[in-house]
């Protein structure tokens, strides 16, 4: 069962994160942090990307408003 934990831990520090050693270790901040740009900009694409359909969603008045709408009210 050992050998098992130590095999996985092989597989994440040596092999999966490799990436982030090789970013880590760069001397420029904005090389470094690549990773979490493309992060920041997906998400901001996606956040427009949602705003977006609600906003043609409620324009085109599909949403039902009435108070007995949601169980919860």
């Amino acid at each position: 069962m050992r050998a098992f934990f130590e095999g996985l831990e092989d597989l994440f520090v040596n092999v999966l994160f490799w990436p982030y050693d090789f970013f880590r270790f760069m001397e420029n901040w904005w090389s470094s942090n690549l990773i979490n740009w493309i992060f920041v900009l997906l998400g901001f694409v996606a956040m427009v990307y949602w705003l977006m359909q609600l906003k043609n969603f409620n324009d085109r008045g599909e949403e039902d408003k009435n108070i007995t709408a949601h169980s919860y009210l």
